[in-house]
């Protein structure tokens, strides 16, 4: 360890137990927090995905980054058999992490548990809201699945979906199964997680034999371990720490940060009031700051690449003393502007985020806003994140990024903005109907639908839309690996190789 980051260690109280580096073919990955579980359903988050989307769990198809089209991973191909119904064809030869045989009842088992009221998986949530999907077997590696309303892009809704076997019980797991070239061998909370390459993977076997994740908090620390050897990847590092043109790699990550307005609570239940929010922050004041140059100022939950994305939507003026004016006006009709509102943040969420929560607190504070921040790990932020919000009674802004690098809404919007969806902070009719309408949408007519959507909760001012983020990462010079617009949300190991 040489002396820098030795200091930077002593300062953050987190680098004890650095790993050694072992064979030419393992890699030490170094995360930004901790994983609150293993559960593949979960990956979706992604900080979970990372670790074990393609890695550990495999999905039906996937989506190539790069161009935007849909490949076969479990599924060698798929077809449609009426409006409403795909059928896909699996693959033959696959088994699972423990032996046991993959087959159509691992998918049909993986949809319903992926989609049970009987645990609240994020996948199930965040891709599949506002609709029914049905699993039929055909027979042993053909499965017929229908979804009501229709979805014109099922097998790309079938890109998120990880599947495990069927023997899988309905509770979350820490010890996963799964169909992909690793396997877990070691998990010591907080400290480490351990993947090893398996034998009897279906595809090529992967270069990289073993990947180690370890966890620090500090974005320095973090890049000053690839720098010296102790690690091999930092997915996520500051933009100040991205000095190195042969080994920092910058890039659309996809993510667009906010803050979800718990919009059914006083006083934020009126539009006034989070119109008076949003015009209390200053977004031009954090980009080349606290907030990457490159990143985009947000109108929309989704990155301006996706379909039915809107330009014209205009960014909320930074207007402090107009806020004040909406404030005063909210209060003479009797709205409780006084309140204390609860502005919660997730520690190591990206770089600099404490930073940009205190200087959001203050902007609020200046606007006439009482608000108490609070900063929080994320097993602790999920709670206040997905319903029923940890909040309770108490109005709340939750500081979040949503990641969307799919092309299309329906990814996104049912669970951030529909009335049900699991991490809405708002319910209106018009907005709720406009969601179905575009869901279900195919063609041409799909992206107009979508824009009516972004449209209503512009208006309405559902969330405070901040930034459209741009990622930073390190990668040691003996690998042969670029950082894609995926990475924010997977990392397969698979796709690593040794220069």
């Amino acid at each position: 360890m040489d002396n820098r980051l030795a200091l930077l260690c002593g300062a953050a109280l987190s680098c004890l137990a650095l790993p050694a580096l072992a064979a030419d073919t393992d890699v030490t990955i170094v995360l930004n927090e901790e994983l609150e579980t293993l559960e593949p359903c979960m990956s979706s988050q992604s900080n979970i995905g990372r670790v074990l989307l393609q890695n550990i769990s495999e999905t039906m198809t996937e989506l190539d980054p790069s161009n935007g089209s849909l490949m076969p991973r479990l599924a060698t191909s798929w077809e449609e058999t009426d409006d409403a119904t795909w059928r896909f064809h699996l693959r033959e030869g696959v088994t699972f992490s423990d032996g046991s045989a993959f087959d159509a009842e691992d998918v049909k088992h993986s949809v319903e548990r992926t989609l049970s009221d009987q645990l609240t998986c994020e996948i199930g949530a965040k891709y599949f809201g506002g609709m029914a999907i049905t699993p039929t077997v055909v027979d042993a590696h053909t499965i017929d699945i229908a979804s009501d309303p229709a979805q014109p892009i099922l097998p790309l809704l079938m890109s998120t979906l990880t599947i495990v076997p069927s023997e899988t019980p309905m509770e979350f797991t820490r010890d996963p199964v799964g169909t992909g070239p690793y396997e877990l061998t070691e998990y010591n909370v907080g400290q480490n997680i351990t993947l090893t390459r398996r034998d009897g993977y279906w595809g090529d076997a992967p270069t990289v034999t073993k990947a180690s994740y370890v966890f620090r908090t500090d974005d320095a620390v973090r890049a000053a371990m690839v720098q010296t050897g102790e690690a091999d990847i930092a997915p996520l590092i500051s933009q100040t720490d991205a000095t190195n043109e042969a080994t920092d790699f910058a890039y659309p990550n996809s993510e667009t940060t906010y803050l979800r307005i718990d919009a059914l609570t006083p006083p934020l239940d009126d539009l006034r009031v989070r119109q008076a929010l949003n015009m209390a922050v200053d977004r031009e004041a954090f980009l080349g700051t606290l907030i990457p140059e490159g990143a985009e100022i947000a109108t929309h939950m989704t990155v301006p690449s996706t379909l039915g994305a809107d330009e014209d939507l205009a960014v909320p003026a930074y207007d402090p003393e107009g806020a004040r004016a909406l404030l005063e006006e909210a209060r003479a009709d009797g709205v409780p502007v006084d309140t204390e509102i609860l502005l919660l943040g997730r520690l190591g969420n990206f770089p600099n985020v404490t930073e940009v929560m205190e200087a959001l607190q203050s902007m609020f504070a200046d606007a006439g806003f009482n608000v108490k921040l609070q900063m929080v790990e994320v097993a602790e932020w999920v709670k206040y994140y997905s319903k029923p919000f940890a909040a309770g009674d108490t109005p709340a802004l939750v500081q979040a990024m949503h990641d969307n690098n799919r092309g299309d809404p329906v990814f996104s919007m049912y669970f951030k903005y529909a009335c049900d969806g699991l991490q809405s902070g708002i319910c209106d009719e018009e907005l709720d109907a406009d969601i179905a309408k575009a869901t279900g949408t195919p063609g041409d007519g799909r992206a107009a639908e979508w824009r009516k959507v972004f449209a209503r909760a512009h208006d309405i001012s559902a969330d405070v839309f901040l930034f459209h983020m741009v990622g930073f990462s390190r990668v040691s010079e003996r690998l042969d690996f670029t950082p894609t617009i995926a990475t924010n949300s997977e990392l397969q190991l698979s796709q690593i190789e040794f220069n």
